[in-house]
């Protein structure tokens, strides 16, 4: 597919698009000081926890943002019904993929992840900018309703009719350590799938048959409906992008891990179906 782009595609783009810096790492410091110290020259940047999600509360830690709040943020960033955009971070591809997801649902699919993040554009020898531009001027408005949403319900049929995915860590998934929800273990009938499988050593994605590949030998068999959740909507939205890089299109539980053990539902231990 086409979700992807890589560092050299971008500095040769003949219209510059427009750039988002969505550094974010979990349990870390917003990523401004990152942004600040240096950044794809253009790139404005957005702040996944106050700008890509509603505070936080019965909904999970990262619920989706009131959409004429993401709008907002999003013209501020210079975004334009029209704008290509692409965005990047600096660690493992979460917070981009929650900005393109966002995107997506909300309307705008001219939106792209650059493929291995600001390590490959620094490895591609391309320059950073410390110069900050000035607010955007764009005209976005969100339309949600773009990209296929699971709620706690949904989730928990399609764990026994579809394929559930669990994108978090195998040692999270098996209830073995939490560091951050109050309660250990997964979703019953979830099948764990993390991240990190996602990509290569380097950051970049895996090509598109080798995700494919992989999400088949995790039951992504054609015609199976598949949904992702995480901890808190974050990084499953990394996996719903490797598995729109595969073809096959799936759907994302935002409330994820945190809503779900905040409303006490059943909570299954061990290695599960896999």
């Amino acid at each position: 597919m086409d979700f992807l782009i890589s560092a050299g595609d971008l500095a040769a783009a003949p219209v510059p698009p427009v750039l988002l810096d969505v550094r974010y790492k979990m349990g870390g410091p917003p990523g401004l000081g990152e942004y600040a110290k240096g950044h794809i020259p253009g790139a404005r940047y957005v702040d996944l926890d106050a700008e890509l999600a509603s505070p936080p509360g019965a909904a999970g830690r990262h619920p989706l943002p009131d959409a004429e709040e993401f709008g907002a943020a999003m013209r501020r960033a210079g975004v334009s019904a029209d704008s290509d955009v692409v965005v990047y971070d600096d660690w493992n591809g979460w917070g981009p993929a929650r900005a393109w997801w966002l995107l997506r649902w909300a309307g705008h699919h001219r939106v792209k992840v650059l493929d291995g993040g600001l390590g490959a554009w620094r490895a591609a020898g391309h320059p950073l900018s410390t110069e900050e531009p000035p607010p955007g001027e764009g005209d976005f408005t969100p339309r949600p309703g773009g990209m296929p949403v699971l709620d706690a319900a949904g989730a928990a049929a399609l764990a026994r009719s579809g394929l559930l995915l669990d994108a978090r860590a195998g040692e999270r998934y098996r209830g073995e350590v939490e560091p951050i929800d109050p309660v250990a273990g997964h979703i019953p009938g979830a099948v764990n799938a993390p991240t990190t499988e996602n990509v290569t050593a380097e950051g970049t994605f895996l090509p598109a048959q080798a995700l494919a590949a992989r999400f088949s030998a995790l039951g992504a068999a054609p015609g199976t409906e598949v949904g992702v959740y995480c901890g808190s909507g974050v990084s499953a939205a990394q996996e719903v992008l490797a598995l729109a890089e595969a073809g096959i299109t799936a759907a994302l539980y935002p409330g994820s891990w945190s809503e779900w053990t905040a409303s006490g539902l059943p909570v299954e231990t061990g290695p599960g179906p896999v």
